[in-house]
């Protein structure tokens, strides 16, 4: 037993050792990490509730004839929270697995959508002057390894060109290097492109921690949490802390690609805001300029119609959301002024964009 443990220390000395011990990416991951700390507003923003949601009691799951309760459905699809908002109220707020509405939960991939908030903050406050502009302005050291014809939209719509392996199952893949790597920036420093930028798409997690480092060296004396506090976790009145995870205790850089911990109910805003065109009860947050170009299809330059500036499109329709590895979802739709937030486990058996493309239009209808 004592070999055993002494092992494990040794091991999460190193990034392969943190790899064999924490082996794969799960809920209580926030823990696991340092992290820097985002403090709750002091007016806290509350939506509305109402007694008789707009939901569907009971869904018919797969080819059976009996229907199942939809709590039943979520729960058994690993759902840890499940909300959908209409018109700010709540049609329907569920915690399964023990979990409350003030438990934490990491957003994995969902960061990379907060991530592009604050790059459009950063453009309307002078910091970055546009996505036009070459990354290495940033980056210069990415020089070197021929990035001089990456610019920061590139990198917003993974149409980059990156030589990045998203595993995180294999430990010496780059997505693991950076989720439990220790040095991030040297990290960074080693990227390589694999073709030409503005080709082709393609989704990968080294695109969000160049958003992320372009951030902080435009920012120059602050750090990316703090920027979050300051123009977003603030001005929407967040309800709870929230915490950043970070590479390393000192002088660490915040993880954007991945590490936002937060409740569902806080997630829930970040939807609000863009429902609203980048408005906060009549304030402007991020420019409605910001909010069009992040979640509109646009095809040129290698982007691709279901994707755009670190936001997922589902349809056609000015849908959009931003997700997470294990489940975790805040999908919007403008048209109907629908918010759905889910958090899980892991993903389930459902397609959860077909569901919430589902559920929105079920608002919709006469009950």
């Amino acid at each position: 037993m004592v070999i055993v443990i002494m092992l494990s220390i040794v091991l999460s000395a190193c990034k392969l050792g943190r790899f064999v011990v924490y082996n794969f990416a799960e809920i209580k991951d926030y823990k696991k990490f340092p992290s820097r700390l985002l403090h709750s507003s002091s007016t806290k923003f509350k939506f509305f509730s109402t007694d008789s949601g707009l939901y569907p009691k009971t869904l018919k799951v797969g080819n059976k004839e009996e229907r199942v309760a939809f709590d039943k459905v979520l729960e058994d699809n690993k759902t840890v929270a499940f909300l959908i908002i209409k018109n700010d109220t709540i049609q329907y707020e569920k915690y399964f697995s023990k979990y409350k509405a003030e438990s934490i939960i990491p957003s994995f991939s969902m960061a990379k959508s907060i991530t592009s908030i604050l790059i459009g903050c950063a453009i309307d406050d002078g910091f970055i002057k546009s996505v036009d502009e070459p990354i290495i302005t940033y980056i210069p050291e990415l020089k070197q390894n021929g990035f001089e014809k990456v610019s920061i939209k590139h990198v917003l719509q993974m149409t980059s060109g990156l030589d990045f392996n998203e595993s995180y199952m294999n430990p010496f893949g780059d997505a693991a290097s950076f989720y439990y790597g220790r040095n991030l920036k040297r990290e960074v420093s080693q990227l390589k492109l694999k073709r030409a930028p503005g080709q082709q798409f393609e989704y990968v997690s080294g695109n969000t921690q160049l958003l992320g480092l372009i951030l902080e060296r435009a920012l120059k004396t602050k750090t990316v949490t703090q920027y979050f506090q300051e123009k977003l976790w603030t001005p929407l009145e967040m309800e709870y802390d929230g915490s950043w995870s970070i590479d390393k205790k000192k002088n660490g850089i915040e993880k954007t690609f991945c590490c936002v911990n937060a409740r569902a109910r806080d997630f829930a805003k970040i939807g609000r805001l863009f429902l609203n065109k980048g408005k906060w009860n009549g304030k402007q947050i991020v420019s409605e300029k910001w909010v069009q170009a992040s979640t509109t299809i646009d095809v040129t330059e290698g982007g691709v119609n279901y994707y755009k500036y670190q936001w997922w499109l589902p349809t056609t329709d000015g849908d959009f959301m931003a997700e997470g590895i294990l489940g975790q979802y805040v999908y919007v739709d403008p048209k109907r002024h629908v918010i759905i937030v889910r958090m899980g486990k892991n993903n389930g058996n459902i397609d959860w964009s077909e569901f919430f493309v589902s559920l929105s239009k079920y608002t919709d209808k006469k009950h």
